[in-house]
């Protein structure tokens, strides 16, 4: 039998070279995979380490399944993910891998666990989405604030913020797979189900100040439910936008209208390969940029019970890194099949030291 190794999808990226990176600062050698050979190559060179680089492209899905084996890690960052995500999915699932990806996008997520997730456990493997910015810290931030709140727990909020110019870092695969879902349906989970919702905002106190956030679709929505039976409501809130956080919330109370505009949707994808095509160099991490997730647990009369607060800094380089802890330590085995989240995959107290380990430190309350 091969030892099994770490498969990394879309290597030549923004994100995947930050994640090549952390991954070999853990002392890993991924296979570097990717659709170009010249620029697999040209990474190969710059991360001055001996590492084994393959092609494979999501138009040849047959070329993405060469490339993992049984027992294997493989890691996508290939996105936008609604577009072109199927194909590493489907090589995990009919390879028995456990698959890790750094989608953020809600229509993707969604798509995993209800679409991808029951075929994959059948074949005995196992899907990480999002498992990055977002959407690894509220999922562990509401998790210790529903430790903490008990039995009594019916609902969970989740924020994240993010302190400095983020704009100036983000790449052009986030501006795009941002376009590619700008009317793709939003949904929460309220009365113990998935519902479709669009705009709801709310504020959070985080830091001394007053934030506002709007509502996304996330894994939390999936993840936290089946862990805590109790709860009946989950939802999940970004606050980069500061001040316009309100006014994208009543723009995105619109959407449904927009998104039945003929042709609408053809628009936006057109515009997210126009992005992609033009590239970008984001800044290199920017000391001045900083993250901060909250999560607050309430009761059936809305009292607050528990909440806590985590603190990191730039979001890219944590994704890099925690996608790095899970993949080496998912070489050892998860914990279940099928589409999990980070908690369930790997216990609560093995993720907050993976957490902190990527620099997410945890303040409870």
């Amino acid at each position: 039998m091969t030892t099994p190794r770490i498969v990394l999808f879309g290597a030549t990226g923004f994100t995947g070279a930050l994640i090549a990176e952390a991954l070999l600062a853990r002392g890993a050698r991924p296979l570097l995979a990717g659709r170009d050979q010249a620029k697999l190559d040209a990474l190969a060179r710059s991360l001055q380490a001996e590492v084994p680089t393959a092609v494979a492209d999501v138009s040849r899905p047959e070329s993405v399944g060469r490339i993992v084996g049984p027992g294997d890690v493989l890691i996508s960052a290939v996105g936008p993910f609604v577009r072109w995500g199927e194909a590493a999915v489907t090589a995990a699932t009919d390879a028995g891998a456990v698959y890790l990806d750094t989608t953020g996008e809600p229509t993707f997520i969604k798509r995993v666990f209800q679409r991808y997730g029951p075929p994959a456990a059948a074949a005995g493997a196992a899907l990480l989405t999002a498992f990055g910015y977002d959407y690894v810290p509220g999922n562990l931030a509401a998790a210790l604030a529903l430790r903490k709140a008990g039995s009594e727990a019916v609902r969970v909020d989740v924020g994240y913020f993010v302190n400095g110019n983020i704009a100036r870092r983000a790449s052009s695969g986030t501006w795009a797979s941002a376009l590619g879902i700008l009317l793709d349906p939003m949904y929460g989970f309220r009365q113990g189900r998935i519902v479709r919702e669009n705009g709801r905002t709310r504020q959070f106190h985080v830091g001394g100040r007053r934030r506002h956030g709007i509502s996304v679709g996330a894994s939390e929505h999936f993840t936290l439910p089946p862990a805590h039976p109790g709860l009946r409501e989950v939802n999940v809130y970004l606050g980069w936008l500061g001040g316009l956080t309100r006014a994208a919330g009543v723009l995105a109370r619109a959407t449904p209208v927009l998104a039945a505009v003929p042709g609408a949707k053809r628009v936006t994808e057109a515009m997210a390969d126009r992005v992609l095509r033009a590239g970008n160099r984001p800044q290199a991490a920017d000391p001045g940029i900083s993250s901060q997730i909250v999560a607050e647990a309430y009761d059936a009369r809305g009292r607050l019970l528990a909440s806590a607060h985590l603190e990191g800094g730039d979001p890219y380089d944590f994704t890099a890194r925690v996608i790095a802890w899970g993949a080496v330590t998912a070489l050892a085995g998860v914990r279940g099949k099928g589409a999990l989240g980070p908690v369930d995959a790997f216990g609560l107290e093995a993720l907050t030291q993976g957490c902190a380990e990527a620099g997410l430190v945890v303040r409870e309350k």
